[in-house]
């Protein structure tokens, strides 16, 4: 059983203009809204006992803001920065000053992409590091802390 600090929630943030998903190019991002992942990652971590908040925002100084909450309130985060893991040296600083395991996710394979995509700033500061799975790589972020917490399904 986890103990009570380990029973911190798992903060999970995105960043710029994820909140278009579904509408913004659904070939390349999926149909799913951001609000289906959101649903989606409280129902995993629900599953296993594990509370989530979920948080978006298109202002790079409101991510770094939470990610520096996360550093004392949550036990990870999953994070997935959009286009600021291949410009945010910022970012990545505030994920490096936390103690707490780290998660980037993408929604696409980034090394499949435009070249400047292959370089992501936030995996230098990343436990691990999900690509290409679409939004089934949140439920794969929030099973590796469902594990690594000590979390079991109810």
């Amino acid at each position: 059983m986890p103990d009570p600090v380990e029973r911190r929630p798992v903060h999970v943030l995105n960043g710029p203009n994820l909140n278009l998903l579904g509408t913004r190019e659904p070939e390349k991002y999926g149909s799913r809204t951001l609000a289906d992942i959101e649903a989606e990652c409280r129902r995993v971590g629900a599953a296993i006992g594990m509370e989530v908040q979920c948080r978006q925002s298109n202002h790079e100084g409101q991510l770094i803001d939470w990610i520096h909450e996360a550093r004392t309130q949550a036990a990870g985060i999953v994070i997935n920065p959009g286009a600021w893991s291949h410009t945010s040296v910022a970012i990545m600083d505030a994920l490096l000053s936390c103690a707490i395991p780290v998660v980037e996710v993408h929604l696409t394979n980034i090394h499949r992409r435009d070249a400047f995509r292959h370089h992501s700033y936030v995996s230098l500061a990343a436990t691990g590091v999900i690509c290409g799975l679409g939004s089934d790589g949140y439920r794969a972020a929030l099973t590796f802390f469902g594990n690594s917490l000590g979390y079991s399904p109810s």
